[in-house]
């Protein structure tokens, strides 16, 4: 058969391509990938680009055998050739399954066109193994382990210039080659870029069948279905790994090997806790404490957030209704609706739960915001001090001159224009439950010296008293500020640092939680509980949320959303009902919002003062103050949200912080 111009010219080009030749190229390989196969069919299969193979068709009975080999792939993959079929037909293209050694062992194609398409190898039992055909998609994509396109010029054999081909491997669960997905066409257009879209929708495929063939293959084993977005943990989740009951890891899908190689671990066999942050009750226990069975996790040593489902083999079903294998963490309702999947929440929680009737004093951190009392309530809630009183303080909202009256009480007359009769304490008062000392980090020193002798001697001595009173206190307090910091500077007693640290409890920012929907729904239905008409949330109104850096956190949130209850109007509330979002500067270039300080704090502005004075005036009727101050409602919202400035209708119990 004599060869067309381009055909010789095709030919030459391989050769001085292999050569190493600096003469300029008729064609040129259109990748590194293409260039090493080219040497390859040369330097170690022999093959010579002047004598031209004719397309191979294994017999029947060969192809059988290839056939029964990848009896199982077929069985899985069926689907999913058939449904990248049908969008590959409309564009002329035909569709190979080749198994590892090249082997066409499942063919879609034209059959009005069977002749040409069997003279090109586009057809079933054909052999694309790179050894006998050549550079070519199939049996490159075969030795490379990669997608891609070997178009047109890039062929190795001169008769193939004219097709187009695009490859992905499918590989087994630890990794081999197992086969090969590919799209051919016999005629297609000149530049190799018209291949782009097709090489993605062939790898997004052969990953599909590849995932279905690891779930066929380990049915019978736990499998942890991760992606980075909770939406399509179910559908299409990325990471695959197949466990056993001790979290041994057995094996994993393509993306998923990538994350196990980047973890820190020791001799085989590896723990799915070396991968994740987390205690295995944690993944057993999925299935059964969240509603839609999803749960965030951290990873290691990344510390990235996937999100994470199990899929049970159904030998242990059984066992699992039966409550034989469920090693779940005790439910505590007063500690379990503060977060819903965020790992560092269930981290906290977890801690707050072992803690709750531990007779130690608690340490709760974090930023202005976060929900610090909110959480020290469901410690109290949740504990056997639960039928004593739960007594809070802000040590940044109460005048230095009265702390110590309201903390340590007083007889009556102790001094002038104090009550006749005395006033009991919030020490006494918490006697038997909880106190709650929030902004620690704010107390007078001297005052700091009298709480550290009541925590030491379990008793009290208010003024003007004869005699100290024993009290069976349990302090938790909290703080946004470095305490370390405090200490170094003097502001601060180290013991009484020790005496309060009995343990340490970190609430996250709400930028850095995982269950922020979570967050927005509870707040969102605290504020409208009293209101069954109250508007609702739209679609874009929780995208915008979602999307806020929410420097003041928590509280930052509930002022919004009650700024667009109070300002929307309708039925429900768009993006645009929400208020700007005003963060400030810190000196090291972070956003955040100001400290929120209540009524006598010394950096609270005039302005802030002016406002609450006018609040407080009209009983926190805006519209009212609205008038007063001669500006509209949306602007006093605005400016009670950068003051912080709260109702106390607001603050109910049911509220995050």
């Amino acid at each position: 058969m004599g060869l067309r111009r381009d055909q010789r010219e095709h030919i030459d080009s391989v050769l001085r391509y292999a050569e190493g030749t600096r003469k300029p190229l008729a064609q040129v390989p259109n990748s590194p990938v293409i260039g090493r196969s080219w040497q390859r069919c040369i330097a170690e299969y022999g093959l010579d680009p002047t004598q031209p193979r004719p397309a191979r068709i294994v017999t029947n009975q060969v192809l059988r055998e290839h056939q029964d080999r990848a009896d199982e792939l077929l069985s899985v993959a069926r689907a999913g050739v058939d449904q990248l079929y049908q969008q590959a037909a409309q564009l002329d293209y035909v569709l190979l399954l080749t198994d590892d050694r090249g082997i066409a062992v499942q063919y879609l194609g034209d059959k009005h066109r069977d002749s040409r398409l069997r003279e090109a190898g586009l057809y079933l039992g054909s052999d694309w193994s790179e050894e006998y055909a050549g550079t070519c998609a199939v049996g490159t994509c075969l030795q490379e382990n990669v997608s891609l396109s070997c178009h047109r010029t890039d062929h190795f054999d001169a008769t193939h210039i004219g097709l187009t081909c695009t490859a992905a491997p499918i590989r087994d669960p630890q990794g081999n080659r197992l086969a090969v997905l590919n799209i051919s066409a016999l005629d297609s257009p000149i530049g190799p870029e018209s291949q782009t879209f097709g090489q993605h929708l062939i790898t997004l495929y052969a990953r599909m069948i590849e995932d279905a063939y690891f779930l066929r293959r380990y049915r019978n084993s736990y499998i942890l279905r991760c992606d980075s977005s909770r939406e399509f943990v179910r559908v299409s989740g990325r990471y695959l790994i197949a466990m056993e009951e001790d979290g041994s890891i057995l094996a994993a899908n393509t993306p998923g090997r990538a994350l196990l190689e980047r973890a820190p671990h020791g001799s085989e066999p590896r723990r799915i806790t070396d991968v994740l942050d987390c205690e295995l009750r944690d993944l057993w226990d999925l299935p059964y404490r969240s509603e839609d069975q999803i749960r965030a996790f951290r990873t290691r040593p990344t510390d990235e957030t996937v999100f994470a489902t199990l899929i049970q083999p159904s030998r242990s079903l059984a066992r699992h209704r039966a409550g034989q294998v469920i090693d779940a963490e005790e439910a505590i309702p007063a500690l379990d609706w503060l977060a819903a999947d965020d790992p560092a929440m269930r981290k906290t929680l977890a801690m707050a739960k072992r803690l709750r009737n531990e007779p130690i004093n608690v340490l709760i951190t974090g930023e202005t915001g976060t929900g610090k009392e909110r959480l020290a309530r469901g410690l109290h809630e949740s504990s056997h001090r639960r039928q004593g009183a739960f007594v809070a303080m802000n040590c940044a909202a109460i005048p230095e001159s009265l702390i110590e009256s309201e903390l340590f009480g007083y007889q009556g007359g102790a001094f002038t224009g104090g009550r006749q009769k005395g006033r009991l304490g919030l020490v006494q008062q918490a006697d038997g439950g909880t106190l709650f000392l929030d902004e620690i980090g704010d107390m007078p020193l001297h005052l700091q010296t009298r709480l550290l002798r009541v925590l030491a001697e379990q008793e009290i001595q208010p003024l003007g008293a004869d005699h100290p009173v024993p009290v069976n206190l349990r302090v938790v307090a909290a703080t946004h500020q470095d305490l370390r910091q405090l200490i170094a500077a003097g502001r601060f007693r180290e013991d009484l640092y020790y005496r309060l640290n009995g343990a340490t409890l970190w609430l996250p920012p709400l930028r850095k939680r995982t269950d922020q929907e979570y967050v927005i729904d509870c707040v969102y239905t605290a504020l409208t509980k009293d209101r069954p008409d109250a508007p609702r949330l739209r679609g874009d109104a929780v995208s915008a949320l979602l999307a806020s850096p929410w420097p003041g956190n928590i509280r930052e949130l509930i002022n919004a959303l009650a700024f667009a209850l109070a300002t929307a109007r309708g039925d429900e509330i768009k993006a645009s009902d929400l208020p700007e979002v005003e963060p400030a500067t810190t000196p090291c270039g972070r956003t955040a919002s100001p400290a929120v300080p209540s009524a006598g704090h010394p950096s609270r502005s005039a302005n802030a003062v002016a406002l609450e004075d006018a609040l407080r005036r009209h009983h926190w009727n805006v519209s009212a103050v609205a008038r007063d101050l001669g500006v509209s409602r949306p602007t006093v919202y605005r400016r009670m949200r950068r003051h912080g400035l709260v109702p106390p209708n607001w603050q109910s119990d049911d509220a995050l912080v």
